[in-house]
């Protein structure tokens, strides 16, 4: 097989790729039936996310601000101007909702406590822009070109998504954690409703692992095809 213009027919592709891709599909597919689920369960303290986030904001002293982000599911905490980003979802009387909030809000306590894979990711999050999309045609031109040097550079700038999706999934664990113990701490939710939640978080964590799983996957792909040319 010639690796330089068939890549994408090795069996090794499918099988590496393969149990990412099944999985961020059923991943994808669990999250949406599982908030929406949750997302017709109301609080028992007719709270919606939005005041859950301001209660929490206040409630542990955190200098962000608040903003609105069009969409469901799209809510975001951002490091680089201290704001937690609601989607219009988070207006609404609902488990899911006030889960969702609390996560986010988790993220911006880490970035307030310093939390250490957290300033990691954010580190490398200029090298993972560029290597993402740069890091594959710097790989595939080398193959095309015979250049093993420029193929090696595009494996190395590849790398830096697959080390981004790694760290992330400490960091999304943790937010959630981090979200569910302050939902019980200021008692926004009862305990009976606690499950429902981390059932919330549980299945937006399932989403990471695939992202890190197909990642890893793919790398390994191309440094099997660099090593093979370079045999």
């Amino acid at each position: 097989m010639n690796y330089a213009t068939q890549p994408v027919f090795d069996v090794w592709y499918l099988v590496l790729a393969l149990p990412g891709l099944v999985l961020g599909l059923w991943a994808q597919s669990t999250l949406r039936g599982t908030f929406g689920k949750y997302s017709k369960v109301p609080t028992e303290s007719g709270v919606t996310g939005v005041d859950a986030a301001r209660e929490l904001i206040q409630g542990l002293g955190l200098q962000i601000g608040v903003k609105n982000t069009p969409g469901q599911l799209t809510d975001f905490y951002n490091p680089g101007d201290k704001t937690i980003n609601l989607s219009e979802s988070s207006v609404f009387n609902s488990v899911a909702s006030v889960a969702v909030v609390a996560h986010e809000i988790g993220h911006a306590q880490q970035d307030a406590q310093g939390y250490g894979p957290m300033r990691l990711r954010s580190a490398i999050v200029p090298a993972v822009n560029l290597g993402a999309w740069v890091g594959p045609m710097l790989f595939i031109g080398g193959l095309i070109f015979n250049s093993m040097q420029l193929a090696s550079l595009g494996l190395i700038a590849f790398s830096a998504a697959a080390c981004f999706a790694l760290v992330t999934l400490p960091v999304e664990f943790n937010a959630s954690s981090r979200g569910l113990a302050m939902l019980q701490q200021f008692s926004i939710l009862r305990p009976d409703e606690i499950p429902a939640a981390k059932a919330v978080l549980k299945a937006a964590a399932l989403t990471y692992v695939a992202a890190a799983l197909q990642s890893v996957g793919t790398l390994i792909y191309y440094a099997m095809i660099l090593s093979r040319r370079r045999n």
